[in-house]
């Protein structure tokens, strides 16, 4: 089934503006454009945005009316970082005493690096008494006499007191200056850090401010009445207006976009993505349907933004062979494109004629052995790609396939320098290519503890052939590459979920607290559009630093999948069976709902007792969770809390670490309520409550229980 109705994810490149078209209810990729991103034009990306949504539409065949989400993503923040591109801040302390020592030390954070010989630009004043009108404008006065362009108010202890930080900006309002208190970018302790944050989201608000009137005017100058979102750095979408409040939660949302488009298309439930360029592959990781996410390291600090975890090689599609002393020695980092040399494989049979091979400097200061060949038609680079189509792993229709004929006529001087067959160089290429990517996934699937049994790569990007594939086959691991994987950033963006992450430190946080916090999330996605019907609230408590995290989800509209192409139960089966790890024939059912089934078996162990491995699969056929030993109950929304109660009572561990609550996940209609992160008795059984208030009596739930080890 498909509807007029689509959602268009725009994804603003430094070289190109990728744009697709996704059907609203079956979610199939319609169609998509490509243009040069607009940096120079007087309306700046907005310009190259608006073209490239115009184009899109005449391509799918729909009106500006049709369009039922519109989103982008931006490397603007970013880019604004590295190239030192950012407003004067003028940084307001307030407090007298210990507190006053405490800010005017912050006054340090002008010493920020930016690009190389830039600092973060940064003016700083004093202000004892934050009700004193009089001594703000003051302030102020002084601050613009220095340049600021905006303005930040910070005030020790304000996450719980921050009257001072809301006073002092009052009181600068009439300067008309773009203006944040710290305590509005995160709510967490540590002046320091959180002032550092506050800082740096200021010095990219006015150009970010800018940029953002520009695009919703554009938008809504096209017809277009579907409200702007714009793509954060954690995978999820966020309203205009709360970019305009928070900038600095685009920076790092390139790498984001991809992964997100994995998550939504590819379904993955346990795995690492890669993300492959023609310079760098971006790395993150999938744990239980959900990507991993840490307080992201900006100018070299520590900050308060949470973003992907992503780690980059500097290892692409357009990668260098590299060698030395008869042998390959390395590829990359530098690529053909900064090198300006184009790749021998996509060359005519006939140009490389009488190829020779030479060793060359490719940018002044480079090493002097990166391969190119010198033959009938020019200068070529020798790359991963070249390898890769060498030894036939690129499949048909991908976006980096040539003819494995001219990839072996590339290859074949290599060879022959080397002492090997065709196939051998290639592999040899491939290994060097892949090894660093390699050594970063071996350390990710530690960290994270993945099961390599279960866990797989899935590449994208247009350049993911060139190392998906061959990493796969030297790892062991399963491997895939996604489909549509050169516009996966771009589909990822028009897929993405709306989101908003609270955290609050609250030590010895009772039920009440917690559940505020859970709230708080959930009423901030509504506000920013999502649909109250759809809405899933992750939440976690850390007991060692007692931060109380409440990560909340949810579509702009309720999505009803076209099931006409679901997995049947044969399929479902079989997809739990190879998740298990097991033959068919050993998987049971145990419980189930109408969006999900829950598979189970059991493992004997010798001097043991059994382990009983559970798994979750969806009507599309996707583990969506994997539980590696857990005890399965169903009941339904009026029994439940009795039954609760009784599993979570049986299953509390207790130890040296105090009270630990089982690991719990509901299984309610469509959703899964993952509350696994909550240590407590009491706050688990009242978070549980929470999801299942205003459902029917007589509603299924399934409970999966998992004793923690």
């Amino acid at each position: 089934m498909t509807t007029h109705r689509i959602r268009v994810g725009i994804d603003v490149g430094g070289t190109f503006t990728d744009a697709v078209a996704v059907d609203a209810t079956s979610l199939r990729l319609l169609g998509q454009v490509k243009v040069p991103t607009s940096h120079h034009h007087e309306d700046g990306v907005a310009h190259g945005i608006v073209q490239a949504l115009d184009r899109l539409l005449t391509e799918v065949g729909r009106a500006p009316a049709d369009v039922a989400f519109l989103a982008h993503g931006t490397t603007q923040a970013t880019n604004a970082l590295l190239e030192g591109d950012v407003a004067t801040v003028g940084l307001i302390g307030i407090g007298t005493g210990p507190a006053a020592l405490l800010t005017r030390r912050l006054a340090s954070l002008g010493r920020l690096d930016l690009a190389p010989g830039k600092r973060l630009p940064l003016a700083y004043a004093h202000v004892a008494d934050p009700d004193d009108p009089d001594a703000v404008r003051s302030a102020v006065g002084h601050l613009t006499a220095a340049g600021a362009q905006v303005l930040v108010a910070t005030e020790p202890f304000a996450v719980d007191r921050p009257e001072g930080e809301k006073a002092v900006l009052d009181a600068a309002r009439p300067a008309g200056l773009p203006m944040t208190a710290a305590h509005e970018i995160t709510s967490l302790y540590g002046l320091h850090k959180r002032t550092r944050t506050a800082v740096v989201n200021a010095a990219i608000l006015p150009r970010m401010l800018a940029t953002a009137d520009l695009v919703d005017a554009s938008i809504t100058k096209a017809g277009v009445t579907a409200p702007l979102m714009v793509m954060r750095c954690d995978g999820g979408v966020m309203s205009l207006d709360e970019m305009r409040r928070r900038p600095l939660l685009t920076v790092l949302s390139g790498p984001a976009a991809g992964v997100a488009g994995a998550l939504m298309q590819e379904r993955i439930s346990e795995g690492v993505f890669l993300e492959t360029g023609g310079t760098s592959t971006d790395i993150s990781v999938v744990r239980r349907g959900k990507v991993a996410v840490r307080h992201a390291t900006m100018l070299g600090k520590t900050s308060y933004l949470s973003a992907l975890d992503v780690r980059t090689v500097g290892v692409g599609g357009g990668s260098m062979v590299r060698m030395a002393a008869g042998r390959v020695t390395a590829v990359g980092p530098r690529s053909a494109h900064i090198a300006g040399l184009p790749y021998a494989c996509f060359a005519d049979l006939d140009d490389l004629r009488d190829a020779t091979l030479d060793t060359v400097e490719p940018l002044p200061g480079d090493p002097a052995d990166h391969v190119v060949l010198d033959a009938a038609g020019g200068r070529y680079a020798l790359t991963l790609t070249c390898a890769a189509n060498a030894l036939g792993r690129v499949p048909e229709g991908d976006f980096a396939r040539c003819d494995p004929e001219v990839a072996r006529a590339a290859l074949a001087p290599l060879a022959a320098a080397l002492g090997v067959d065709v196939p051998t160089a290639a592999a040899r290429v491939l290994d060097a290519g892949v090894a660093q990517v390699k050594d970063v996934v071996d350390g990710l699937v530690r960290e994270y503890r993945l099961d390599p049994d279960t866990a797989v790569l899935v590449g994208g990007g247009g350049g993911a052939a060139a190392v998906t594939p061959h990493l796969a086959a030297v790892s062991g691991l399963t491997g895939r590459i996604a489909r549509h994987s050169e516009v996966i950033s771009p589909i990822g963006v028009a897929l993405a979920l709306v989101r908003e992450q609270i955290e609050r430190i609250v030590p010895g946080a009772t039920q009440e607290q917690i559940l505020a916090v859970r709230g708080e999330a959930e009423r901030a996605v509504v506000a920013q559009g999502a649909s109250p019907e759809g809405v899933e609230v992750e939440v976690t408590v850390d007991p060692q630093t007692s931060t109380v995290r409440a990560v909340a989800t949810g579509a702009t509209e309720l999505r009803t999948r076209d099931r006409a192409h679901s997995a049947d139960d044969g399929e479902r089966l079989a997809a739990a069976a190879a998740s298990l790890g097991t033959d068919a024939a050993r998987v049971e059912i145990l419980a189930g709902t109408p969006a999900h089934t829950v598979y189970g078996t059991e493992v004997r162990r010798r001097l043991r007792s059994a382990r009983h491995p559970v798994r979750v699969v969806d009507a599309d056929g996707v583990v969506r969770l994997h539980s590696p030993d857990a005890r399965v109950e169903a009941t339904t929304v009026a029994a439940a809390p009795e039954l609760l109660a009784r599993l979570v009572r049986e299953a509390t561990s207790y130890g040296d670490g105090g009270v630990r609550a089982p690991a719990l996940r509901l299984l309610l209609g469509s959703r899964i309520a993952d509350l696994s992160g909550v240590l407590d008795p009491q706050p688990l059984l009242a978070l549980a409550r929470s999801e299942m208030r205003d459902r029917a009596a007589d509603e299924p739930v399934v409970a999966v229980v998992e004793v923690r080890s």
